[in-house]
């Protein structure tokens, strides 16, 4: 590791994607060039990555296409360029998920300047607390204290509340029944008391609690969370 934060810099046009770089790169950062969304996402799932440069029309999957899928699984500032400026645009671009959105007529300096602020922005909001969570038709406040299914109330113990917010917390970690055991039962107990504690929060969470969707099953393992945070 050198320390650097790393730009993923994803455009079909090997000048532009040259330019971007060079400048990062004048500018401490490491800078990683993919020239397709298939490219970008094959790096994605190797290392990690700080911030991504996505041009907004390439050839194959466009980058509002690639924003769209990334931000499926995963948060990290998205900076759109693009070499058109209309409102619309910008707008659409916005909607999907990006953090900025930049036209390609600006300097290459005010990229980089850009591409700053946004860490600046995510490094400050991971540093505070997250009081809210929001999983498509479900709402956790853990200030309030409360849980929210399609606008409603639901009514949880405040056991079945923590560990809810702990699934959350972790979304696709598997939890094993020795973990949940140690964590809320203080390891005494044994695999059917967290059963019927899971069992009893999917009746209030899930559409069909014999076909679970939220909270899923790893068959001799234990339970995963499959929310999408949004």
């Amino acid at each position: 590791m050198n320390g650097k934060r790393t730009v993923l810099i994803v455009d079909d046009d090997a000048e532009i994607v040259e330019l971007m770089r060079d400048y990062l790169e004048d500018e401490q950062f490491e800078a990683i060039e993919a020239f397709s969304a298939a490219e970008a996402l094959e790096i994605l799932d190797r290392r990690p990555v700080d911030c991504m440069l996505l041009d907004v029309m390439m050839q194959g999957q466009n980058g509002l296409d690639l924003c769209r899928h990334i931000r499926k699984t995963r948060d990290l500032p998205i900076l759109f360029l693009s070499a058109r400026g209309e409102d619309m645009d910008k707008i659409r671009g916005l909607s999907l998920g990006g953090d900025d959105y930049i036209v390609k007529s600006v300097t290459p300096e005010e990229v980089v300047a850009r591409v700053k602020a946004v860490l600046r922005r995510y490094d400050k909001s991971e540093k505070e607390p997250k009081w809210e969570w929001r999983f498509g038709r479900l709402i956790l406040d853990v200030k309030a204290h409360e849980a929210v299914l399609d606008g409603r109330p639901l009514s949880l113990t405040p056991k079945e509340f923590d560990t809810l917010c702990l699934f959350a917390e972790y979304p696709r970690q598997v939890f094993t029944y020795d973990q949940l055991l140690q964590r809320f039962w203080d390891g005494v107990g044994d695999k059917h008391a967290v059963t019927v504690h899971i069992g009893r929060i999917r009746e209030k969470i899930e559409e069909d609690p014999r076909r679970p969707k939220i909270i899923t099953n790893v068959w001799g393992v234990g339970y995963r969370f499959e929310g999408v945070r949004e």
